[in-house]
């Protein structure tokens, strides 16, 4: 709790200039990046588009309901049957009823339906896995976060110790014990260790602005990681044989899989559905009747005089094949079907070739990351030692400044390095269960 409260009061005090600042972890990452990111939420209104497409495909078997009232009126010469010319027609009429209209085309119907429903699975498996890609990168993200953060701090203090050392220099010198240029080399070295904190520092903000970023919050807040050291996680994940299987579990595989399914279910409207007819329905009820010329037009009974108006049904009814030659002979549109299920065999081949990669690398990573690790470790704790025994040495007279230094330098590069080790090393682990397929 003192380590945090102590990190807290550093980056408020130096980095955060007045501005509202919240914690984060890793845990909040990964609720916010999913909750949050735009990314995630386009795929999931595309998600929710493709639900949508689905369920209007099953409306094709409904029928469609009418219900009104239609008028005509016609002035003019008009042509009877037989051909004889009539003047001065003036012809006025009412429609008043109901009806029913259905056209079943069987094969684009069950097909479309069909099609739509792989694709609509399609798209849930899509968004599972851009949720995963955008998840590592906020994963990503943060390791770059805490690391540029403890770096600013590992700086701001080594920037303390430089500023007592020269100090003490100061003195030492005043009283005739050390030469000028060692006070001029301590003010030096502070000067450098202070560009490098407001180099970490500019990493920092640009962090965290990424962060804000791909979390979707405001740029006006600074985030803080409440972690105070950068420990490396160990989920004891080994290089495995790659096979059938492990495509299986990623979301990309699973979505290529059903867009050829579905592409397979749209081919067969063009081979078998070709053999499949069509049957229109149509079926009405209704006043009909001339209107009556002798009653104000504005006045509603001149719609709804009952001795104008008779009843009348109609209903009428088609089974049709309808079969097209070019369809038969230069088969277009099976042939673009095949083309197009062939391109995603062979984009899902290329997305295979992809995780092997994927897989290959963030194993190689894990298992470099696990030796890297020691012995970074090591250094830093080697350097750690040292520093401080040349800051003793130092407070004696018996270390020369630009021993003490020298030994700064070697420790706060061991620092970076332990860092920039854990963090990729903690990375690699949440890159390589992505690439095996799993949900983070």
């Amino acid at each position: 709790m003192k380590s945090i409260l102590t990190l807290a009061l550093i980056l408020f005090a130096t980095l955060l200039n007045a501005q509202e600042s919240i914690p984060i972890s890793l845990e909040n990452v990964l609720k916010l990046g999913g909750a949050n990111n735009l990314t995630i939420k386009e795929f999931q209104e595309r998600q929710n588009l493709a639900a949508a497409h689905a369920a209007k495909a099953k409306e094709w078997w409904l029928p469609e309901f009418y219900a009104g009232a239609q008028t005509h009126q016609y002035w003019g010469a008009a042509m009877n049957g037989n051909g004889n010319f009539f003047l001065d027609v003036n012809r006025n009429n009412l429609w008043l009823g109901l009806g029913l209209k259905a056209n079943w085309n069987f094969a684009e119907g069950i097909y479309a339906a069909k099609a739509a429903k792989f694709r609509n699975r399609a798209s849930v498996h899509r968004t599972e896995a851009e949720k995963n890609k955008t998840l590592l990168k906020s994963i990503t993200i943060y390791y770059e976060l805490m690391s540029a953060q403890l770096n600013f701090i590992a700086y701001s203090n080594l920037v303390k110790q430089a500023d007592t050392i020269a100090q003490q220099i100061q003195i030492q010198v005043e009283a005739g014990k050390r030469y000028e240029s060692e006070m001029l080399l301590a003010k030096s070295n502070r000067n450098h260790l202070k560009l490098e904190m407001l180099n970490a520092q500019k990493m920092y903000r640009q962090a965290s602005a990424e962060l804000l970023k791909q979390l979707n919050l405001a740029q006006s807040i600074k985030l803080v990681s409440v972690d105070s050291s950068l420990m490396p996680l160990d989920y004891t994940l080994e290089l495995t044989s790659i096979s059938e299987e492990l495509y299986k579990n990623r979301g990309e595989i699973k979505a290529k899989e059903l867009e050829i399914k579905s592409l397979q279910i749209q081919k067969k409207n063009f081979t078998t559905g070709l053999l499949i007819p069509q049957l229109s329905i149509g079926a009405n009820t209704s006043y009909f009747g001339k209107l009556n010329d002798n009653v104000d037009p504005m006045d509603p009974i001149r719609y709804t005089s009952p001795d104008q108006l008779y009843p009348t049904s109609t209903i009428n009814a088609s089974l049709l094949w309808q079969i097209p030659l070019g369809a038969f002979i230069y088969k277009g549109d099976s042939k673009k079907y095949s083309s197009l299920i062939r391109l995603k065999k062979i984009e899902t081949e290329q997305l295979k070739a992809f995780i092997n990669e994927e897989i290959t690398r963030a194993s190689i990573q894990v298992k470099t990351g696990k030796q890297q690790i020691e012995i970074a470790k090591e250094a830093l704790k080697l350097s750690s030692e040292a520093l401080k025994q040349s800051i003793e040495r130092q407070q004696f007279g018996t270390a020369k400044p630009f021993e003490v230094f020298q030994t700064q330098q070697f420790y706060i590069q061991s620092q970076i390095d332990y860092l920039k080790v854990v963090s990729e090393f903690n990375t690699a682990q949440f890159t390589l269960k992505v690439a095996k397929g799993e949900t983070l």
